[in-house]
C-alpha cells in the first residue's frame, strides 16, 4: 500500500462512511475513528507504513489549525459576553477532571505519577462538536444552553494549557536524576515552556497583522493563515515550547489586535472538514488493538473519573458563580463528549513517552468511542431535565 492510494482510501471512503452512518445519526468522529481502525495495520492494512509514521507531525498540523481556532475565544468582546459563570464552570470543570484522573490513578490504582498526570492531562479536553450538534437538534433554548454553550467553546483552551504543563511536568519526572516527587525543576521548565509559548505566538500575530493587508483575495488569505501557522508550529517545535499553547496564542493575539481577523479565522472553515476526516481516521489506524485487552482497570477508572471530575467541577463553578440551579445540576453531563483535541494529544503523548504512550493512546481511543456513544444522550438528557428542549 503506496502512500497516495492510502490518501484515496482515506478520504474517499471515509466520506463515504460519514455519509452512510448520519442517517442513523452515528457521530461523525466515531466513523471516522471506527474506519480507520478497520483500515489499519491490525484488520485490513490499508494505511502506507510513511503515514503512520508521520503520526506526529500530521497531528502537530492539524492541533495547530485547531488551537489557532480555539484562540478566537479569548477576544474581548467574547470574554465580556460568555460571563463569570462560563469562566469559572470551565476553569473548574476542566481542573476537576485532571485532578479526579490523576488521583485516581495514582492513589488507586499505583501508577507511576507522570502516567497519571497525561491521562490527568487529557482528560480535561470535551468535544464540542457533539455537544453543538445535539443542541441544533432538538433547538434547545435557555441558561443552561448558552452557559453550556460558552463552557465548550472555550474548554479546550484550558485543556491545551493544562496538558502541556502536565507533559513537561512528566518529562521532568522521568529524567535521569529526579527521585520521588521532586517537581521544582519540572513546574519551572513548564513555566518556562508557556512563556516561550506565548512570546513566540505574540511576535508572529504582531508580523501577521502587519503583513496581512497585502493580502486581498480568498485564495491568498488561507496559504497565508495557513503558512503562518505552520511557521509557528516549526519555530515552537525548534525551541522545544508547545505547538498547540504557541497557535492557541497567536490566534488569541491576533484577535485582539486586528479588527479584520474573523475573516482569516472563516478561511479555515473552508478547509478544516478535511483536516478533521483525516486525522480522525489517521487517530483509529494508530490504535494498537492486541492493547485493548490489557485496558482493564486503567479505563474503567479513566472513564469514570473523568465524568466524576467533570460533573463536580461544574457543579462546583456553577455554585461559586451563582449560577442558577439547572446549570449546577446538569450541566456536568452536557460535557461527557470527548474526541478531536484529547485524540491530538494523546497522539502527542504517545510520541513524546513511547514506552508507555501504546497503552495512553488506546485508552483515549477506546473511551473516546464510548463517550461519543453516550454522551449525546447525556446532553439530551441534560437539556431535557432543564426542560429547554
Amino acid at each position: 500500500m503506496n502512500v497516495i492510494l492510502s490518501f484515496s482510501i482515506i478520504l474517499l471512503v471515509g466520506l463515504l462512511v460519514q455519509r452512510l452512518l448520519q442517517k442513523v445519526r452515528f457521530p461523525a468522529v466515531t466513523s471516522y475513528l471506527l474506519l480507520g481502525i478497520l483500515i489499519g495495520p491490525t484488520i485490513f492494512n490499508l494505511v502506507s507504513p510513511q503515514i503512520l509514521q508521520s503520526s506526529g507531525t500530521i497531528s502537530n498540523i492539524v492541533l495547530g489549525v485547531v488551537a489557532f481556532s480555539i484562540g478566537q475565544n479569548f477576544s474581548k468582546k467574547n470574554l465580556s459576553k460568555i460571563g463569570k459563570s462560563v469562566i469559572y464552570i470551565s476553569i473548574l470543570e476542566a481542573t476537576g477532571a485532571f485532578l479526579c484522573v490523576t488521583f485516581a490513578l495514582f492513589f488507586l490504582l499505583g501508577q507511576p505519577l507522570y502516567i497519571s498526570l497525561i491521562f490527568g492531562g487529557i482528560s480535561s479536553a470535551t468535544a464540542p462538536m457533539a455537544t453543538v450538534m445535539v443542541i441544533r437538534e432538538y433547538r434547545a433554548k435557555g441558561v443552561l444552553t448558552n452557559t453550556l454553550l460558552g463552557v465548550v467553546a472555550i474548554d479546550d483552551a484550558w485543556c491545551l494549557i493544562i496538558f502541556c504543563i502536565s507533559v513537561a511536568i512528566a518529562k521532568g519526572l522521568v529524567k535521569p536524576g529526579i527521585r520521588g516527587i521532586s517537581l521544582i525543576s519540572p513546574i519551572f521548565h513548564s513555566i518556562l515552556e508557556i512563556g516561550g509559548a506565548f512570546a513566540v505566538g505574540l511576535v508572529v500575530a504582531l508580523i501577521f497583522s502587519y503583513f496581512s493587508r497585502y493580502i486581498k483575495r480568498k485564495e491568498e488569505i488561507l496559504i497565508y493563515v495557513l503558512g503562518f501557522i505552520f511557521i509557528n508550529a516549526g519555530i515552537s517545535i525548534y525551541f522545544h515550547f508547545s505547538a498547540l499553547l504557541t497557535n492557541m496564542f497567536f490566534g488569541a493575539v491576533l484577535v485582539n489586535i486586528n479588527k479584520d481577523s474573523f475573516k482569516f479565522f472563516d478561511a479555515l472553515k473552508t478547509v478544516d472538514f478535511l483536516f478533521y476526516l483525516f486525522f480522525f481516521v489517521l487517530a483509529g489506524a494508530n490504535l494498537e488493538i492486541p492493547l485493548l485487552g490489557k485496558l482493564g482497570s486503567v479505563g474503567i477508572i479513566y472513564f469514570l473519573f473523568r465524568i466524576v471530575g467533570k460533573s463536580s467541577g461544574a457543579f462546583l463553578g456553577g455554585y461559586l458563580s451563582k449560577a442558577s440551579a439547572p446549570v449546577r445540576k446538569y450541566l456536568g453531563l452536557g460535557l461527557v463528549p470527548q474526541a478531536g483535541v484529547a485524540l491530538g494529544v494523546a497522539l502527542i503523548a504517545k510520541i513524546d513517552f513511547p514506552e508507555v504512550g501504546g497503552i495512553i493512546f488506546t485508552t483515549i481511543i477506546a473511551t473516546t468511542i464510548v463517550y461519543e456513544i453516550i454522551g449525546p444522550f447525556c446532553t439530551k438528557f441534560a437539556l431535557m431535565k432543564a426542560k429547554e428542549i
